[in-house]
């Protein structure tokens, strides 16, 4: 399986319908070059520009929905469409798209732990409650955003649903890469499964990111591996390393503690 993760820079410069266009042409360019194609998290606005959340928000099938689809579509290929912010029953989530190569949307997962700490998306944000996974052709994905990363028990959880792999898209601040790269990795070595993380580059509201998305493999070895700046990690995953890893290495049978 080729997977694509495109790491969006976010300008604050740069109109959100512009970029909107800019990725979905940049998604079209994977045709033939990626069975699964992963962007970051809230890359239309940035993720920490709260201000522009309630102006921004838009229903699941809005304008990120539209062009999304059709990028996938046009592409032939699995998108997880990174997040968008989600305007549903008076409240705003932070939600994620997948969508199937002919275009239909396949998954959306509202993002359960909300960063801020009773500020920012903590407390303008609802949380969500479900955890989801994707049946692809031969690797089912757990999907999860960012802040979610530090909470091992959601991973777990996706693991026992059947996962082989998370999807994982961010806009991580850059002081904290090294916990970035750090928790990629424990997250693939404790579940024995791939990890692919895409996040923001740039500088938006402030916050300069941590750009570095990377994909580890079962073993938790880091296949391939961003810079701070926009760009597209290519990587093949063999979906028979997830099995052979477990059966070589079984830790996940001597559970104890929160076995399903």
């Amino acid at each position: 399986m080729r997977a694509s993760l495109i790491q969006i820079a976010v300008d604050p410069d740069e109109p959100v319908e512009d970029r909107r266009a800019r990725v979905a042409r940049l998604v079209r360019e994977e045709r033939g070059a990626a069975d699964l194609v992963v962007l970051p998290e809230l890359w239309p606005m940035g993720a920490f520009a709260y201000e522009a959340f309630a102006a921004e928000a838009e229903p699941v099938k809005g304008p990120t929905y539209a062009a999304m689809s059709a990028a996938a579509r046009d592409a032939g290929v699995w998108l997880h469409a990174g997040s968008v912010v989600e305007a549903a029953g008076g409240a705003l989530y932070n939600t994620s798209l997948v969508f199937s190569p002919d275009g239909e949307l396949a998954a959306s997962y509202r993002k359960i732990h909300r960063f801020g700490f009773d500020k920012g998306e903590a407390v303008l944000m609802a949380a969500g409650e479900d955890l989801v996974t994707v049946g692809l052709p031969r690797l089912t994905v757990g999907v999860a955003t960012c802040y979610d990363l530090r909470f091992p028990e959601l991973f777990r959880g996706l693991v026992d649903a059947g996962a082989e792999a998370f999807v994982i898209p961010a806009g991580w601040p850059a002081r904290r890469l090294a916990h970035w790269t750090l928790l990629a990795r424990a997250r693939a070595v404790e579940n024995q499964a791939y990890v692919l993380a895409c996040a923001t580059a740039g500088t938006h509201a402030g916050v300069e990111q941590s750009g570095h998305s990377l994909v580890v493999d079962p073993w938790g070895e880091v296949l391939a591996e961003a810079g701070p700046d926009e760009e597209i990690l290519r990587v093949e995953l063999d979906p028979a390393k997830v099995t052979t890893t477990r059966e070589q290495f079984p830790a996940l049978k001597d559970r104890v503690l929160g076995r399903p």
